[in-house]
């Protein structure tokens, strides 16, 4: 029997996906804001650094591959969204860390 999907779970997968231009996942440059379960749905609200990102598609992709490693036969719901607009406070500490935003 498979584990039932969680936030977490889910949390866990997206942060396999890097952002090439940033070098860091999604998850710690706070590009995911809600991460909802319902049934076999999974859906997914996030944003990109800027609406003009270069590798949005691609993120979008890989963050799509990710998900379906741990919901195979699960529904995928990405919705890019642009409100609130990303601003690097939505960075998660390890991130700033990074980029020595302490």
């Amino acid at each position: 029997m498979l584990a039932p999907i969680t936030e977490d779970l889910v949390r866990d997968a997206l942060s396999t996906v890097i952002d090439p231009e940033a070098g860091m996942n999604i998850v710690d440059l706070g590009l995911v804001y809600r991460i909802e379960i319902a049934d076999e749905r999974i859906h997914v609200r996030m944003t990109m650094t800027t609406p003009a990102c270069p590798m949005g598609d691609m993120i979008l992709d890989q963050a799509h591959a990710a998900i379906s490693t741990i919901a195979p036969d699960g529904a995928i719901e990405l919705e890019l969204v642009w409100d609130p607009p990303w601003t690097p406070a939505l960075m998660s500490e390890n991130a700033r860390g990074f980029f020595g935003w302490n």
